[in-house]
């Protein structure tokens, strides 16, 4: 039964040359003005943006009822990015993960508003509540998404000084991975010729579809090692992930997304309907992707918003009846001929030529422009396998990468009824940081842990300078970086350097050393005592259960003797 839920009196919300009162919005908008309403106390407001002639942006905006906004350490802001291409931000990860209200409308205790003001766009155009009044105009590459993006928010922005004081932080899933780099760009490039008043603060990525070609030559060699495909069916995939692989290299990137159709289709057959999202699963035997694998096969990308909308009827109200009845009735400025998730499958197929671009050059240039870029990866995804994702790592230009290899991983861990338990690790140099969060597929955030959120957002702009730790004066990670840099990159370090490394160099002789304070990892016992150990900040924190690790310091259970 449903409880009882206010959901608030939406009124007009008034600020100068942005927004349009109410009463002017209608299924018709006029180019270059902002329709929006919000709740009468200001904590939501929601709108469209014409961000283009016929060409709609749909945004919700939630402002944190903990906000704390002090000049030397801002009130971050958070924009969510959803994948697919085709899914719904507005609808389905804010009402099913880490919105205030659930999609029961009861109010979240987890939700990620009590550490940034959330924004979610449904992103591109056609998607969720955004709209297109002609078919022609639906994106075609990720960078058309990105123009339109920063568009938006070049309107939220404008003239808003409560916005522009606030950092923003982009978090982004799946394909929207691709969406954020491309739009974190532009979002710089706004910023420089002095057309957008914005700080961006980072970017999080997580289970990327950053690029297909080495995530489709990670199914395979995965899948036969999980048992799910044997040797000759991993020989056939990666020979098909070979054809996608020239298909890419010759820039036809509509016949490799139609080539990787057809490998995924051989994938499922072969392994008799393993989960693209779980491989741990069949996709017909997990009741939260039943519904997915029901409809007529497709891509799987392509079932990304039918797979998440379906993970979310399975345990509460049915996600498009919430978005098309009660929460269209509360936002009111929805056109009347437009129905949320209605035209997603066109997004889906409007991008099918830059589906499979690789967008790692992107990721190089936000690194060497000094954004914090923060990847996280669910240990059982296999569309977008960690395997995949550390293979596109290695081919960044960026000039830490090689220091970055060398760097010990830490482990992350939360309470389990008084025994600390792995829930992930953390690997971290300068504006660079990668989360394993085991136990998770795809849908990271959700998967592990008992459908708890085990990432939590920034909380502040990261230091780019991080402290030096046991971990990096025992590893040496300078000489061993002059080692890769003598052999190459793909070149381990042999047991005759093991020595070699252990006594400093004078440059490392020079570095603070400082002593740990808690063991490396936890031993079993019935008795847990608390400790603290401080972490590089970084802008994405890892919780599972009742322990969680948030800005600099980690909550770690260890061993009494």
């Amino acid at each position: 039964m449903r409880s009882s839920f206010t959901m608030g009196r939406s009124q007009p919300v008034s600020v100068p040359l942005l927004f349009l009162p109410l009463l002017l919005c209608s299924s018709s908008l006029s180019f270059g003005f902002v329709s929006a309403a919000g709740t009468a106390d200001g904590s939501e407001e929601w709108g469209y943006v014409q961000v283009r002639p016929k060409a709609h942006l749909f945004w919700w905006l939630y402002r944190s009822p903990q906000r704390i906004d002090t000049g030397s350490s801002p009130w971050p802001t958070l924009l969510w990015l959803q994948g697919g291409p085709g899914g719904s931000g507005v609808g389905i990860r804010n009402f099913q993960e880490i919105g205030p209200l659930d999609t029961d409308l009861r109010h979240r205790n987890s939700t990620w508003l009590q550490k940034a003001d959330l924004l979610f766009v449904d992103n591109p155009v056609g998607t969720g509540y955004s709209f297109v009044e002609d078919e022609s105009l639906f994106v075609r590459t990720d960078w058309e998404a990105a123009t339109d993006l920063t568009t938006l928010l070049k309107k939220l922005y404008d003239e808003d000084e409560s916005r522009q004081r606030s950092p923003l932080f982009i978090v982004a899933e799946s394909y929207g991975g691709k969406f954020a780099v491309t739009a974190g760009l532009s979002i710089l490039k706004a910023i420089e010729a002095g057309e957008l008043k914005l700080k961006l603060g980072g970017l999080a990525l997580g289970n990327s579809w950053i690029s297909p070609e080495d995530f489709v030559f990670s199914w395979g060699p995965l899948l036969q090692d999980v048992s799910r495909l044997d040797i000759k069916d991993a020989v056939k995939s990666n020979i098909m992930a070979e054809k996608i692989r020239q298909e890419i290299k010759k820039g036809e990137y509509g016949n490799a997304t139609n080539s990787w159709d057809e490998l995924e289709e051989f994938i499922s057959s072969s392994s008799n309907d393993v989960d693209f999202y779980n491989f741990l699963r069949d996709s017909g035997s997990d009741p939260i992707s039943l519904a997915a694998v029901e409809v007529p096969r497709r891509l799987s990308m392509k079932i990304y918003p039918t797979y998440l909308s379906s993970k979310a009827s399975s345990v509460s109200t049915d996600i498009s009846s919430l978005m098309n009845g009660v929460i269209k009735d509360k936002l009111k400025i929805i056109p009347k001929t437009v129905s949320w998730g209605g035209q997603a499958g066109l997004v889906f197929e409007a991008l099918a030529d830059d589906f499979m671009k690789p967008r790692i050059h992107e990721v190089d240039e936000l690194l060497s422009l000094g954004i914090s870029v923060t990847i996280y990866n669910g240990q059982v995804d296999l569309i977008c396998a960690s395997k995949g994702t550390e293979s596109w790592v290695q081919k960044l230009k960026w000039e830490g990468l090689k220091t970055f290899n060398y760097m010990d991983r830490k482990p992350l861990y939360c309470d389990s009824q008084g025994m600390a338990v792995t829930k992930g690790f953390l690997k971290s140099y300068q504006n660079f940081r990668f989360y394993w969060i085991l136990g998770a597929g795809h849908f990271s955030l959700t998967s592990s842990s008992g459908g708890k959120p085990c990432v939590l957002p920034p909380a502040r702009q990261p230091d780019m300078t991080p402290p030096v730790t046991p971990e990096l004066t025992r590893t040496r990670p300078l000489a061993m970086a002059r080692l890769i840099e003598e052999r190459g990159s793909a070149a381990l370090p042999s047991k005759d350097d093991e020595e070699a490394f252990r006594t400093p160099t004078s440059e490392e002789s020079k570095l603070p050393s400082v002593a740990p304070s808690c063991p490396p990892a936890p031993t079993k016992s019935r008795r847990v005592l608390q400790c603290k150990r401080k972490l590089w900040p970084g802008p994405a924190s890892v919780a599972a259960g009742e322990g969680q690790l948030l800005g600099k310091k980690r909550r770690v259970s260890i061993a009494a003797d």
